[in-house]
């Protein structure tokens, strides 16, 4: 997967390919190097509820908690669809989260 989002920046290099693309980085690379892509598009997508729960996962996966809370209360607060609420919802009542 990461292979084809590597092929798809050559024609399309937006925010939305570069962040789907980290999605697949992460699982190739690891949540570190993936984390440094997601952070670079930051002023792209302060105001998208996706780019900070992926930056949630990315923070739960190396080990950072409270950051993580952090982002993903941030996503909750923006996202509208209220499926989405309610599974970051679920995520912010997880114990140990």
């Amino acid at each position: 997967m990461l292979a084809l989002y590597d092929l798809l920046l050559r024609y399309d290099s937006s925010p939305f390919v570069r962040l789907n693309r980290a999605v697949a980085l992460a699982e190739v690379a690891g949540a570190e190097p993936a984390l440094i892509e997601v952070d670079a598009l930051a002023g792209r997508f302060e105001e998208y509820h996706l780019w900070w729960a992926l930056r949630a996962d990315l923070l739960r996966r190396l080990g950072k908690p409270d950051a993580a809370r952090g982002a993903d209360r941030r996503a909750h607060a923006l996202a509208a669809n209220e499926a989405e609420r309610r599974l970051l919802a679920a995520r912010l009542d997880a114990p140990g989260r």
